[in-house]
């Protein structure tokens, strides 16, 4: 089909290519040159032979989009192509259910049934007569067992195999044990080259379906718990970055093996650096996944500049996941320290600051928040705050794990004055000194007892 054409389209351009070579020669090779020297005997057809190369393949190329064009966008291919595309990224089993009722069904009018053999289960069918029937049912099973092999084939008015697909009135793809039918009057529309890119995206997804469904499974075993959290802890950076300007620490400690929270510090260019700190809604696993996708999402964002679309895209990568009551909070701020400059979004995060020096020591200035929780509900419209900064400001972000801390009493951390006196008597010192301080008093404060939060902050020291 589409690649017997492409193999014609190939022969008979070189055909006519090959014909024209020889017609021009002798027609641009005239008596008088015939007794000239071989290499210009030879230039002539060269030069001719060069040119039509050139010609063929640009005429190659406008047929080859022309009838990828004609079989894949316009024909009935299409409703296929658009499957695979949607195939490429679903995830889980509702993923992929979603694409079947939105393409296979809604558009290209298919009745669909997908059977896990091993377990003799319906997992989806079509609410129609075929997909419905137990008769129909009944019959594939007998017809395709459990021992079917692997592949692509196609069904028959009896629901059996049969090897013409012009006569065909459906395919099924088996793989891993399951068997996804797909019953269509016009089978035999659908171009022959499209089925081994459907069972090729088929048995991928099948795959990542099964990774995901299996981490639920082995989380509470110590050992992939521990290969879980030092794949998580290898999104975070290994070291700081040394950037002009700009001199930073951070301080990461999770409740259990893996976390919620979250940091990165992504330079933009000699002048500009983005810093970012968050934490996911509750523990584990899902926390853990979110946390992972909110630093893929941003650290591929081209134009990391423009903090609205950054956070919007952060929003919808976590929506898309469509894990229950799963959000984050988060801290998104652009350090300039040309034009002396903090530029921030602050999703609900309720501990960034900012350490200025005055006569009368150093004051506290809150990065306020600006914007709602990020991943469950409609953000609305938001705003990019800016506040001026000052050679030996400090910039602190920090998770509630940091100031919901209690004592003894039940009094927070982060409500005592002698959190308040601790920040203000070491916001003139070194980063790494000032985490070091402020995670000192965390244990002092907490009795040293087993903590109930991730711990995590992140220390930014302009002017240095």
């Amino acid at each position: 089909m589409y690649k017997t054409r492409k193999k014609i389209i190939f022969l008979s351009v070189n055909a006519a290519i090959l014909v024209l070579f020889i017609i021009l020669s002798m027609l641009l090779v005239p008596n008088s040159l015939k007794d000239r020297s071989l290499l210009v005997l030879a230039g002539v057809p060269a030069v001719i032979l060069v040119m039509l190369l050139i010609d063929g393949d640009i005429v190659q190329k406008v047929l080859r989009t022309h009838l990828q064009t004609v079989v894949f966008d316009k024909s009935e291919t299409r409703f296929l192509i658009e499957f695979i595309n949607k195939l490429r990224f679903c995830y889980s089993l509702d993923d992929f259910y979603k694409a079947i009722a939105e393409t296979l069904e809604s558009k290209a009018d298919c009745s669909i049934l997908f059977v896990d053999c091993e377990k003799n289960y319906i997992l989806y069918n079509s609410p129609d007569r075929i997909s419905s029937s137990n008769t129909v049912r009944e019959k594939l099973s007998r017809n395709f067992p459990l021992s079917w092999e692997k592949g692509t084939y196609f069904i028959d008015d009896s629901f059996g195999v049969i090897s013409s697909y012009k006569e065909a009135r459906g395919f099924f793809l088996s793989s891993e044990n399951q068997h996804f039918y797909v019953f269509c009057r016009y089978t035999k529309l659908f171009d022959l080259d499209v089925y081994a890119q459907l069972f090729e995206e088929f048995t991928r997804f099948q795959s990542r379906a099964k990774t995901i469904a299996n981490l639920s499974e082995i989380s509470g075993l110590t050992k992939e718990w521990q290969q879980l959290a030092d794949t998580q802890r290898s999104f975070l950076p290994q070291q700081m970055p040394n950037i002009q300007g700009l001199k930073l620490a951070a301080y990461f400690r999770p409740l259990v093996n893996v976390s919620g929270d979250y940091y990165s510090v992504l330079p933009i260019d000699k002048h500009k650096t983005l810093l970012m700190l968050g934490d996911v809604s509750g523990k584990g696993l899902p926390a853990a996944l979110i946390m992972g996708l909110v630093m893929n999402t941003v650290k591929i964002i081209e134009n990391k500049e423009d903090l609205v679309n950054v956070i919007y895209e952060v929003d919808k990568a976590i929506k898309g996941m469509r894990l229950q009551d799963k959000y984050t909070v988060l801290f998104l701020g652009i350090v300039d320290t040309q034009k002396m400059t903090i530029r921030y979004i602050n999703a609900s995060m309720s501990d960034p600051i900012i350490l200025s020096r005055s006569p009368d020591g150093y004051r506290i200035k809150p990065l306020s928040s600006n914007a709602s929780l990020v991943g469950i509900i409609d953000m609305g419209d938001v705003n990019v705050a800016e506040q001026r900064l000052f050679r030996g400001d400090t910039i602190l972000m920090a998770t509630d794990g940091v100031s919901e801390v209690m004592d003894d009493s039940g009094v927070e951390l982060g409500d005592t004055e002698l959190f308040k006196q601790t920040l203000q008597a070491g916001a003139g010192k070194q980063p790494q000194q000032f985490v070091d301080d402020i995670v000192n008093l965390i244990m002092e404060y907490n009795g040293n007892k087993k903590l109930h939060d991730d711990v995590t902050m992140m220390v930014a020291k302009v002017g240095y």
